[in-house]
């Protein structure tokens, strides 16, 4: 794993170039994913484990990167899924079940609050995941991450304070502290998951065992979410809603929104993946709840959420923490250029 960019000008190149290709799958997937999940629900779709299913049913998809660069574009020697030994596979399994089960908290949570709300919550994780990076992986704390962990977990609480009246009509007392609770849990779900990840990728040497163990997760989280779907009536329940679904395309708006979770959600934790491989579970967690703010406009802009002082004040929170540990990796890049180029000068001589 990469803790750090490599110190050469072709490896650097390349390291970026990756790197940008994931946040742009985490941008797009999480943003997306939001948006469609909430879509959903709000067009009649009331299954929770159905919302469940497709954040990893999508898993297929996967085949595509994992098997066509070997045996169709011929651009790689590596075979897909040698060297993945059982040291990889039970991990992958246990953490796949682990994440099926983050999945249903996140489902619960974003069927009864604002997407707005369910956003901003989920950054809860960051401090979590810093506590649990230093325990699991021996992260060390620098400035930059904490101060961007202490404005990004400042942004949370400010919105726990001011949440009790962001209610939508209808909702209970009881089922919004249902979902109030359920995202805080699927938060710190995923602080754990990340340094996790971080540990088990230390035994990964390539960005393509990455992706095979991303398979093996979501299937794992599929097999846990199709079980809870089977036994809940999940599949009669998805004949019901594409029956009743208002989007304004019927049976085919329903699937279409089935579909569309299913693709977007896989672009969200590829990218998430990829970003803890090739950075560190810390930095991954601050680039996702980065985000957060995103989805916070996107659910204003596209649902009519409500966004008063305490979200705007949140919101500013989170852009200035993402920010300061934006310039911070920028300072330090540029500290290993500069040291790359004087290598260079020094082998010339």
């Amino acid at each position: 794993m990469h803790e750090s960019p490599p110190t050469n000008h072709k490896s650097i190149k390349n390291y970026t170039l990756l790197l940008a290709m994931n946040y742009a799958f985490l941008f797009v997937g999480s943003v997306s994913a939001t948006l469609i999940l909430k879509f959903y629900f709000i067009h009649k779709g009331s299954s929770r484990w159905v919302s469940t299913w497709v954040q990893s049913a999508g898993f297929p998809v996967l085949l595509l990167p994992v098997y066509l660069p070997y045996y169709v574009f011929k651009c790689t020697e590596r075979k897909p899924f040698s060297g993945f030994s059982s040291n990889l596979l039970i991990p992958s399994l246990v953490v796949g079940v682990f994440l099926g089960v983050n999945n249903l908290l996140f489902s619960w949570g974003n069927s009864y609050l604002p997407v707005s709300t369910s956003s901003l919550l989920l950054s809860s994780q960051l401090a979590f995941n810093l506590i649990l990076s230093v325990i699991i992986v021996k992260q060390r704390i620098t400035f930059k991450n904490l101060n961007c962990v202490i404005l990004l977990t400042l942004s949370s609480v400010l919105l726990a304070i001011g949440s009790s009246h962001d209610k939508p009509a209808g909702l209970t007392r009881s089922k919004y502290l249902i979902g109030f609770f359920s995202t805080l849990g699927a938060g710190l779900m995923f602080a754990l998951y990340l340094p996790i990840m971080e540990a088990i990728y230390r035994r990964v040497y390539c960005y393509a065992m990455v992706l095979e163990m991303q398979l093996v997760m979501e299937a794992a989280a599929t097999v846990f979410a199709t079980v809870g779907l089977a036994a809940d009536g999940g599949f009669g329940d998805m004949r019901v809603e594409s029956g009743v679904f208002d989007s304004g395309g019927g049976v085919v708006g329903y699937w279409l929104t089935i579909v569309g979770n299913l693709i977007v959600w896989q672009f969200c934790f590829v990218g998430t993946a990829g970003m803890v491989f090739l950075t560190t579970s810390l930095t991954g967690g601050i680039c996702m709840t980065a985000l957060m703010a995103v989805n916070v406009v996107a659910g204003v802009v596209v649902y009519g959420d409500a966004f008063g002082g305490v979200k705007a004040v949140s919101t500013v929170l989170c852009v200035w923490g993402f920010c300061s540990y934006l310039y911070g990796m920028f300072v330090k890049n540029m500290k290993n250029n500069n040291k790359c180029d004087e290598s260079v000068e020094m082998n010339q001589i």
